[in-house]
């Protein structure tokens, strides 16, 4: 028998809790929601990767269909482990992937092994975290391990897509930036395709913009219904035989009142036989706009493939560190197993384990809706701060959006989720909840503020609301998962269960997030926000149904 060093029995929580939850927040958020921006960029039709991304969503809500293999098949502790060597190894191969003609095929069944594989590491790591830690340290440590993992979002929706720019704008061909300026429609003239005059020239191919100056009509209702000007893309020179250069158009700064329309990629392909027959590109202006402005755009034709590859590839490598890591530092509780064979009698017994509990209704109910107006809010935040003012939004600009919600808001965050944890084990989570429930709902007022007096970009009323949802949130948040902890508590197969409630989590978020925008087209952003506050009163009537253990999360006092 193999003998372990006592020490690692008691391991210090602070040596693997961040790191595990941080490594468990990167695959869900490259499958979710970064893979639609590298399928964009690749040129797939958002129909086409829209259907298969948002299909990969399936092993999250069925985990619990093979999360009692987990309970009873070999430790938790070799799960996670080896789960995270699949891991890595599995972003390194997507990296590749690219590069191959049929990427799109290829790089979607890599997503696919990578999403089941991360539904089956929460399971183990949610489980091992409640083997691990006594109930006093759950509570503390819960808004710690969310902070950790929404730090893993912050890297795979940031860090990514950062690296493979950069990479993009510093490979292929001279990037060729422009502004476009908005004028009245009287004074607008369309630019003739004849008068782009194509010469070609020897050398690497230089990506060529007509009109050098571009104006685009303000839109004038009942007097003129323009509201779009063309302007046209070449090359100065043919690309090798059998090469495709792809060129990608994209506002970078500037009004947001003039950009492509929400249905164009802006991607453009070029090979021998075209690179001298000029391709359109429409822009667009919003139909709110009253006065002059300007949008700055630029034109890039970067490898984009060797862009993703190397992005993925790093993160692949990253994450088997992480694994290497996590050997050595996670600690070995006793995880006895028994001669269980897992067949339909256990799936019946972890089934009616849950839904047998006492209280089970009204904990289905918070279940679903303790995150009701959350769930709507997170999908339309970010698009109100940086939408145009004449369209009811802020209007940040990138940087600005990154201080508020990247630098500030990530600081609120984990100071509110440090301070749920603290506070929860030692007062207890019954005692708690009322609090913790306010502070993550009421805060969502803050953008009625936002919404209803606009203040400018800058204004420092703007990030002390966001900073001020954020901290709340990170608070309010903790009381979810405290919950979920306890009314598992000390079931045979609390990882099963607990699965359970992490699928029910997943769907609370999932069916209100696919309304949230119809919802936001029906009312406005002032009136959406107004009725995000109303979502949340079902999950806060819940609360007081509850069947909470009012010691649960409080440290035993030792004798």
């Amino acid at each position: 028998m193999t003998k372990f060093n006592p020490l690692e029995k008691v391991r210090n929580p602070w040596a693997w809790v961040p790191s595990l939850y941080f490594y468990q927040g990167i695959p869900y958020s490259i499958v979710m929601i970064t893979s639609g921006l590298i399928y964009k960029t690749m040129g797939v039709s958002i129909a086409a990767f829209a259907f298969w991304t948002s299909l990969l969503y399936l092993p999250w809500t069925i985990k619990p269909l093979w999360s009692p293999y987990i309970d009873v098949v070999s430790t938790k502790r070799n799960w996670i482990l080896w789960t995270q060597m699949l891991l890595g190894c599995a972003f390194i191969a997507v990296g590749f992937a690219m590069q191959l003609p049929f990427y799109f095929p290829a790089s979607i069944a890599i997503f696919g092994i990578i999403a089941i594989s991360s539904a089956s590491h929460d399971i183990a790591a949610d489980g091992f975290y409640m083997l691990s830690l006594d109930q006093h340290k759950q509570a503390f440590f819960v808004g710690i391990r969310s902070t950790f993992y929404r730090f893993a979002m912050l890297t795979a929706l940031g860090l990514l897509p950062l690296i493979a720019g950069l990479i993009q704008e510093n490979t292929g061909l001279q990037p060729v930036s422009f502004e476009v300026n908005s004028v009245p429609a009287s004074q607008f003239k369309s630019a003739e395709l004849s008068g782009f005059q194509i010469t070609k020239q020897e050398g690497i191919p230089k990506i060529l913009i007509y009109p050098e100056k571009v104006q685009i009509p303000i839109f004038e209702k009942g007097i003129s219904k323009v509201d779009s000007a063309v302007i046209y893309l070449a090359l100065s020179a043919p690309p090798m035989t059998g090469e495709t250069i792809v060129v990608n158009l994209g506002r970078k700064s500037g009004s947001k009142d003039i950009d492509l329309p929400k249905t164009h990629t802006g991607r453009f392909e070029f090979t021998s036989e075209n690179w001298n027959k000029p391709i359109a590109a429409t822009l667009r202006v919003d139909h709110n706009l009253t006065s002059a402005t300007s949008s700055l755009f630029k034109a890039t034709a970067g490898n984009i493939a060797f862009s993703w590859t190397v992005s993925l590839s790093v993160l692949g490598l990253l994450l088997l560190l992480l694994a290497v890591y996590h050997r050595i530092m996670l600690p070995r509780p006793f995880d006895a197993k028994e001669k269980t064979v897992v067949d339909l009698k256990v799936y019946g017994e972890v089934f009616a384990s849950f839904f047998s509990k006492p209280g089970i209704i009204p904990a289905l109910i918070f279940f679903l809706l303790y995150r009701l107006g959350e769930a709507q809010l997170v999908k339309v935040a970010t698009p109100f701060l940086v939408d145009s003012r004449n369209s009811g939004g802020i209007g940040l600009t990138s940087a600005q959006y990154g201080i508020a919600y990247g630098t500030l808001g990530m600081i609120c965050l984990t100071i509110g989720g440090i301070l749920g944890g603290v506070v929860a084990s030692k007062y207890g989570l019954k005692k708690m909840i009322w609090v913790m429930a306010f502070a993550m709902n009421i805060p969502i007022s803050v953008y009625i503020y936002l919404s209803t007096f606009q203040p400018l970009p800058g204004d420092v009323t703007i990030y002390i609301a966001i900073a001020t949802e954020q901290m709340g949130y990170g608070f309010g948040f903790t009381a979810y998962m405290l919950y979920m902890l306890s009314f598992v508590g000390e079931s045979k197969f609390k990882t099963a269960e607990f699965a359970i409630g992490t699928s029910l989590m997943a769907l609370g978020m999932m069916i209100p997030g696919m309304v949230s925008g119809y919802m936001k087209e029906l009312l406005g952003y002032q009136h959406f926000f107004i009725y995000v506050i109303i979502c949340s009163i079902p999950g806060l009537i819940a609360i007081k149904f509850l069947k909470i253990d009012p010691t649960f999360g409080i440290k035993k006092k030792e004798a």
